[in-house]
């Protein structure tokens, strides 16, 4: 990464972690990242998917969740590892400024695997669902967009983390979404 880019990445997680910070935010943020605190949406999706489509919708979300394993996968266990980034937390020019409202976590931070899973979620989804309803779209980018600020907020990646990773995953999602549609060539949202 180039130094004008590593200073710029470096000042604007500054500005969220720091300048933004806030009683709200310090209290919402945390959830947002929080992968259980999604369960019921997950629960929701899953159960909605089997109910209306049967076994299509078996194949929707098995492949829903390939796509989430196979990029939680290579982001975490391939990417992270051959980039070895320092999260902002452990970061030696920004660990002294970081505002930590999350344990920083044992791994490296380039990409971030919240980005990329819940980006491959959000574009498999929207991908499929689109048609019949436009609004999933907007909403499921939004939430996984949330996400992702979350985790610059809370101090544990940094802003190019999660934009490499929503990017990553959201190819991810849509690569998956069109294998259903060539296993599925029927379905219809």
């Amino acid at each position: 990464m180039s130094d004008a880019l590593l200073h710029l990445d470096r000042q604007l997680f500054h500005f969220i972690n720091t300048g933004l910070s806030c009683a709200f935010l310090d209290w919402l943020m945390p959830m947002m990242r929080n992968p259980r605190f999604w369960i019921p949406l997950y629960v929701f999706i899953i159960g909605f998917c089997v109910w209306r489509y049967k076994k299509p919708g078996l194949i929707l979300i098995a492949l829903l969740l390939l796509a989430v394993g196979f990029a939680d996968y290579t982001s975490a266990s391939i990417i992270k590892k051959q980039v070895q980034r320092l999260r902002p937390c452990r970061d030696p020019v920004t660990s002294a400024n970081v505002i930590s409202r999350a344990p920083c976590g044992t791994g490296y931070s380039f990409p971030s695997t919240h980005a990329t899973d819940h980006f491959a979620i959000a574009i498999f989804l929207s991908c499929l669902f689109f048609k019949r309803w436009k609004w999933v779209l907007p909403v499921a980018v939004f939430w996984a967009a949330v996400i992702c600020f979350a985790q610059v907020y809370v101090g544990v990646h940094f802003p190019v983390d999660i934009t490499c990773g929503a990017v990553y995953g959201a190819l991810v999602g849509l690569a998956f979404a069109l294998g259903f549609k060539q296993l599925q060539p029927r379905f219809s949202a």
